[in-house]
């Protein structure tokens, strides 16, 4: 395993408004991993609140993001912020990839861009809408548990 391929000690996911994948993405990490990685996430241009539909299919996986007050890269750049830089920026949007880019290295080591579906765009119905949130946090979770290995435990 390369030292690319090494767990980080920290990953902070980023979208464009911090409202479905970005947070999705950091409580799916939080599961998989708890406290042996600090996460976090962000947005290009925040929202004002997550979106009630995430945070539903993130409740069917057993994480909670209803809590989850949007913020964006300026908060980690701030004095109120007190983590330190991330090992691994991972943007799920276009847009916020390029701003990742331009943070390299002052707040993080290294970017990647996992390209994502935006579920609010999806058309339909309620059930059919639903389901592209659930296809959405199936397809992070895979590539979470792919890109990431777990620690041996013995």
């Amino acid at each position: 395993m390369s030292a690319a391929d090494a767990l980080p000690a920290s990953v902070l996911f980023a979208c464009t408004h911090n409202v479905i994948r970005s947070p999705m993405a950091a409580e799916l990490m939080r599961l998989q991993f708890g406290s042996l990685v600090r996460v976090d996430s962000a947005g290009l241009r925040p929202g004002e609140e997550v979106s009630y539909l995430a945070a539903a299919v993130i409740d069917e996986a057993g994480g909670d993001i209803s809590s989850w007050r949007p913020r964006g890269f300026d908060f980690f750049e701030s004095d109120y912020y007190e983590g330190g830089p991330f090992d691994l920026i991972v943007s799920l949007s276009p847009e916020a990839h390029h701003t990742a880019l331009s943070l390299v290295p002052k707040l993080a080591a290294a970017a990647e861009y996992w390209p994502t579906f935006d579920p609010s765009l999806a058309e339909g119905s309620r059930e059919q809408v639903i389901m592209e949130y659930r296809a959405v946090r199936d397809g992070l979770a895979r590539r979470i548990a792919a890109r990431f290995p777990r620690p041996s435990t013995g």
